[in-house]
């Protein structure tokens, strides 16, 4: 690794390898080469007698081994990557040089490319968010019923269980699939437009057989494995075409903040850990500390994308007419690395759901500290049912939680609500009766049930109808 020049910690830090290579330049490049041979397969199918078969086995024989360095020296020269690769390409097939890229303008090549490379990107964020979603859903079964003070506001409220509040991120990243596969189903290619879109070149190409140029488009789809190009276009595909990609990353970006924020919180309440390993090291100042780095990354990386989100929509509404450059420069880092971040933050949702540690003991003693309150309501009526006045006992118990609510604040306490009111005359309960109705699992509501129904009829298919991307596991590089 070069030390003397910025390296991107999106590559060296966070991305996965299978991400990194979409975005590479023997991915990009071999795809170039992939287009020129689909479009001059096309055009000699359809009667263009320059082109013969001996020409396609040519560019063939050479689609993935990249003259990188004449392609180097060319660009120093012409100051066009396109035209490079084409020279480079025509050095490598000296018989077929004369008729690669023929009829096309370098968007067929740039344009398709990232269509291509982006389509790939989706597929691989399909299957790690699916097995995000997977991994969450094994947690929420499994702790569907162990109950767990729940909040609004990040104030105690009624109880829920933990499960129920794992599927509370599950649901999230569920919208964020749906979104993603209805996108990734509607990518279409640019095909072949020419300069402005009109395929003029064809025209000339063709004798003006305008039957013949309207099969170019599908054949060209169809040997690239899309079913269809955009109908219409200028020189480029519509910028708003990466808007609505990045958003789909963005909306995932949104999904995993929340989840680890929520985490982070739950870390510092010691009811809910990420993993921390044996010899990893929470603060260079303090030894004992277990920080939640990787819930932390996840929130970081997140918003990085979620900003990033922006520059396609800025640069999509900034277009002028048929086409203007002011997108190039942008569009190769803003989708990488949006791109590579998400993987990134998958990565990380991953490994931490894989391992997160529940505390149960935390987490009962916490609820149990603030169940006297949420216990009120049951307590009164059940001595209303012993001849009490509602009214009277209502006004009775908001004075006695006043008075807990003291003793625990201000004078740091134990929450003696109980004996306040075993003690008072006017509600005719014991202790012992008061503490029968101190079972957690009484007040979660209907939180286990939920997370079943949740999972068998909503989450379950999905999983089921993606089976086959199942069993990524989340690797932290550092």
């Amino acid at each position: 690794m070069s030390t003397d020049i910025y390296q991107s910690p999106l590559s060296e830090r966070y991305a996965g390898k299978e991400m990194q290579y979409i975005f590479s330049p023997d991915m990009k490049f071999r795809t170039w080469r992939r287009l020129w041979i689909a479009l001059a397969e096309t055009e000699m199918e359809l009667g263009l007698k320059q082109i013969t078969p001996e020409m396609i086995e040519e560019l063939k024989a050479h689609k993935d081994d990249i003259n990188y360095d004449d392609a180097r020296r060319r660009e120093k020269e012409v100051r066009h990557d396109v035209m490079s690769h084409v020279y480079a390409y025509g050095l490598q097939c000296p018989k077929a040089k004369g008729i690669i890229h023929l009829g096309a303008t370098s968007c067929y090549v740039g344009d398709n490319t990232d269509i291509i490379i982006m389509r790939e990107a989706l597929k691989l964020v399909k299957r790690k968010l699916v097995c995000v979603i997977d991994e969450l859903s094994r947690f929420a079964e499994q702790y569907k019923g162990l109950p767990t003070l729940a909040f609004t506001h990040f104030q105690p409220a009624q109880p829920t269980t933990v499960g129920k509040r794992a599927t509370l991120w599950i649901n999230e990243f569920m919208m964020d699939l749906e979104d993603l596969e209805y996108i990734l189903g509607s990518l279409k290619l640019l095909g072949s437009k020419g300069t402005t879109g009109t395929q003029a070149s064809f025209l000339e190409l063709f004798n003006g057989d305008n039957e013949t140029i309207d099969r170019i488009d599908p054949m060209i789809a169809e040997k690239m494995g899309f079913e269809a190009c955009y109908p219409v276009s200028g020189q480029t595909y519509s910028r708003k075409v990466d808007t609505r990609v990045l958003n789909i990353l963005a909306g995932i970006a949104a999904s995993a903040h929340k989840m680890s924020n929520d985490i982070r919180l739950l870390q510092h309440l010691k009811e809910v850990e990420e993993p921390f390993e044996k010899s990893q090291i929470g603060s260079s100042a303090m030894a004992y500390k277990r920080n939640p780095m990787r819930s932390e990354r996840i929130a970081s990386l997140s918003r990085y994308v979620i900003i990033d989100a922006l520059n396609p929509a800025i640069t999509s509404a900034t277009q002028w007419f048929e086409r203007t450059l002011d997108d190039s420069a942008n569009k190769r880092i803003s989708i990488a690395e949006a791109f590579l971040a998400t993987d990134g933050i998958l990565e990380l949702c991953l490994n931490v759901v894989d391992g997160l540690v529940v505390n149960e003991k935390v987490i009962a003693r916490r609820l149990m500290s603030e169940l006297p309150f949420m216990a009120t309501e049951n307590i009164m009526m059940d001595a209303v049912k012993a001849g009490g006045d509602r009214q009277e006992l209502h006004e009775e118990i908001r004075t006695l939680s006043m008075e807990a609510g003291k003793h625990v604040k201000q004078e740091g306490l134990e929450n003696n609500l109980l004996d306040l009111i075993a003690a008072d005359e006017k509600f005719g309960l014991s202790r012992d009766e008061l503490d029968a109705k101190m079972n957690p699992a009484d007040y979660v509501g209907r939180s286990p049930r939920q997370v079943e129904v949740y999972l068998r009829d909503f989450v379950k298919p999905v999983l089921e109808a993606n089976k086959e991307l199942l069993g990524a596991t989340g690797v932290v590089n550092v």
